[in-house]
């Protein structure tokens, strides 16, 4: 009977499983589903949990008008210890079973090709799941951990994310390099700096390859964020102003629209006394049409529609000059186009932090960029302009290089199988 080993990238916005033969030594197919899940509204036959994982995840929801409940970027909750648990259709879930229910799906799909319920797994993790906050990382480590247990597996590795990349990167190299890695997914953009060399590939000790490694937590969730403060919350009344008492005029708190820019604050609004605020202010602004779309914003869940309206224009913006940021959904009508130098703009905090922080991890190591022989990038936030732009200001000396944006992290911890060995 063959013997496979499962690499899983458990990512904010896709995840990834690549399956690796351990008697051929190569990977046989390599599955991404986005990191999805939607709890219909009603749980099955004998109060079973009712849910989709994936692609059925969207399609679900927009079938049922939205009225279910979207989990959307599960992986963020995983170091916020104000995140103890949820209850959906009844039943409460921690972070860990929300969790194990993504990596339950992969491991299903996976099995079903291999033919066998595979228990060995190396699972990817960023270099700090919340910056350097070290309490957040060890209950995000732990959680993660219980969450690969409930998935089934019990041959369990953990390895860091950009070293994965790095791994699948030196399958294609011809010699030995000193390679700097950036993976910049939705959660976090991590660096690892370390020895390439295709003659080691499969090698039971590569610690020593290993010369430094670090992270922020900014990614493609916090460009998308900013987006929606500076394009989005106008159009959700982020500027109404309300009459507190007659004749003086406030503005609506902007603390409001802040838990629209953040796809897990949006619980914010199941409060009871934030709905009556929210009704308040709607009245006493006069029913102000723009506000209104707020209320039926949160009334009818639709925050994933308009993310995903705001993450088509950003990938629109990989190529084009400009792009509309549209959104047609009940009474919301958003219709406005966007340059690249004003996305740029609205997204130039968050870049110059993951610049400082690159600036940072190279002076903190030693690293000097006249011994880098090779820059590796991935994750999908790899491929926005300003990301590309500042690597290459950088580091105008060295080769970029990019392999499968969101496969070749799960594909790299395949090959990290020397880590059973230890």
């Amino acid at each position: 009977m063959k013997k496979f080993l499962y690499g899983i990238d458990f990512g904010t916005t896709n995840s990834a499983l690549a399956i690796y033969d351990e008697e051929t030594k190569e990977i046989s197919n390599t599955i991404i589903i986005p990191s999805l899940i939607y709890f219909y509204p009603q749980s099955g036959p004998g109060n079973t949990p009712n849910y989709v994982v994936g692609e059925e995840a969207i399609t679900a929801y927009l079938n049922d008008n939205m009225k279910g409940r979207f989990i959307k970027s599960v992986k963020q909750i995983l170091s916020r210890s104000s995140f103890i648990e949820t209850r959906i259709q009844g039943k409460k879930y921690n972070a860990s079973e929300l969790v194990a229910i993504i990596l339950k799906e992969l491991k299903s799909r996976a099995d079903e090709l291999t033919g066998q319920d595979c228990k060995k797994a190396i699972i990817g993790r960023p270099v700090f799941f919340d910056d350097d906050d070290t309490k957040k990382d060890t209950l995000a480590q732990t959680r993660l951990n219980k969450a690969v247990g409930l998935a089934g597996f019990e041959e369990i590795r953990f390895q860091f994310e950009p070293i994965g990349a790095a791994f699948a990167y030196e399958k294609s190299l011809e010699k030995k390099e000193n390679v700097l890695v950036a993976d910049l997914g939705g959660g976090t953009t991590d660096f690892t700096y370390l020895v390439l060399d295709p003659d080691k590939t499969g090698s039971k000790d590569r610690q020593n390859d290993i010369l430094a490694n670090g992270g922020i937590y900014i990614g493609g969730d916090s460009f998308d964020s900013a987006f929606m403060w500076d394009k989005g919350t106008p159009y959700f009344g982020k500027n109404t102003q309300y009459e507190a008492t007659p004749g003086k005029v406030l503005t609506v708190p902007k603390s409001l629209f802040a838990n629209i820019c953040s796809w897990e604050q949006m619980n914010f609004f199941n409060s009871l006394r934030i709905q009556k605020d929210i009704e308040d202010y709607y009245y006493f602004s006069g029913n102000d049409p723009q506000f209104k779309n707020l209320i039926t914003l949160i009334e009818n869940n639709l925050g994933y529609s308009v993310f995903q309206s705001i993450e088509e224009t950003k990938i629109r913006l990989t190529t084009a000059s400009a792009a509309k940021f549209s959104y047609r959904k009940m009474d919301i009508r958003i219709d406005e186009e966007i340059s690249l130098a004003d996305y740029e703009l609205i997204i130039a905090k968050d870049v110059n932090r993951i610049a400082n922080y690159l600036d940072e991890f190279l002076s903190k190591n030693n690293i000097d960029p006249a011994n880098i022989d090779s820059l590796f990038l991935t994750g999908g936030t790899s491929l926005v302009g300003s990301i590309q732009k500042l690597f290459k200001n950088r580091f105008p000396h060295i080769r970029l290089n990019s392999g499968d944006n969101f496969k070749s992290v799960a594909k790299g911890l395949a090959y990290s199988g020397y880590l059973f060995a230890e």
